[in-house]
């Protein structure tokens, strides 16, 4: 696996070492080489539909992944996303998936920096307007830069964090997106957004 990663970093012309990286600023998106475990000729051992059922059981929290415009966008990109968990202490990073077809995941590497937007029970709608491709989902949506990078965070959410780009591996049809961790805050109040099996959900009790 090491091996892969290190082929994929090159292949993008991004610098395999955390010092290089930081030194690098912007995450090179594209190319983005084939990574795959079932060959052409083979029968994938678990259909797409079947996947999407039974890993629909894990409920997740909600996030919005945001950064601040680049030189040739018009305006900061963001998208909603599930794939999100912290990954270390020591240092403190955290990961987030995106699917290798995102349009918004080019703008967002090509920013080096992005903030974790945690959403909150009633931020439904919220999630859903970041959720739509092509459309301006900043509309009427309120925000001031992260303090250190620069990217939307936006009003009311209970919590938020603030990274730069610390790597990027290969997983399949996804990206699996390192963050490094510089600056975070939370409300302190207020219950997560969860989704589970397609549906928004809170907790009970």
């Amino acid at each position: 696996m090491a091996a892969t990663v290190v082929r994929y970093l090159r292949s993008v012309g991004s610098p395999t070492s955390a010092s290089a990286q930081r030194e690098a600023g912007p995450v090179d998106a594209l190319p983005r080489p084939d990574l795959r475990a079932v060959g052409e000729d083979e029968r994938a051992p678990v259909g797409p539909a079947e996947f999407r059922a039974v890993l629909g059981h894990f409920a997740s929290g909600v996030t919005v992944i945001t950064a601040p415009p680049g030189e040739d966008a018009d305006g900061p990109s963001g998208f909603a996303c599930q794939s999100f968990a912290s990954l270390s202490l020591d240092p403190p990073l955290v990961t987030f998936m995106v699917a290798r077809t995102s349009t918004t995941w080019p703008r967002i590497a090509r920013a080096g920096v992005f903030c974790v937007n945690i959403l909150g029970a009633e931020q439904g709608d919220l999630c859903r307007s970041f959720a739509v491709s092509g459309a301006d989902k900043f509309a009427g949506v309120t925000h001031t830069p992260a303090p250190v990078t620069g990217s939307p965070q936006l009003d009311a959410v209970p919590a938020w964090i603030d990274c730069r780009i610390h790597a990027v591996h290969t997983g399949g049809d996804h990206l699996i997106v390192v963050g490094r961790v510089v600056a975070m805050g939370a409300a302190g109040e207020g219950d997560p957004l969860l989704f589970h099996r397609g549906r928004f959900g809170r907790l009970a009790g």
